[in-house]
């Protein structure tokens, strides 16, 4: 089991980091606008960066790999 500690200090690439800018531009900018709707995906890409969360969870869209026993 994955611990939230580890969840949160692990695994930070690219793309998590982008999310991370992306949600904390949408809520300064949700604010200055007084926007919701704009404050609401800041949030939902806030809260899944640090979840290290995807769309479909973690690994969530990789496909099983096979061994050559099952290819027969």
């Amino acid at each position: 089991m994955i611990t939230l500690k580890q969840r949160l200090f692990s695994n930070w690439h690219f793309m998590r980091i982008a999310r991370l800018v992306l949600s904390v531009v949408l809520l300064v900018m949700s604010v200055q606008d007084k926007d919701l709707a704009m404050g609401g995906l800041g949030l939902f890409f806030l809260i899944t960066t640090i979840a290290g969360l995807g769309c479909c969870g973690p690994q969530g869209c990789s496909t099983p790999e096979r061994n050559a026993e099952q290819m027969k």
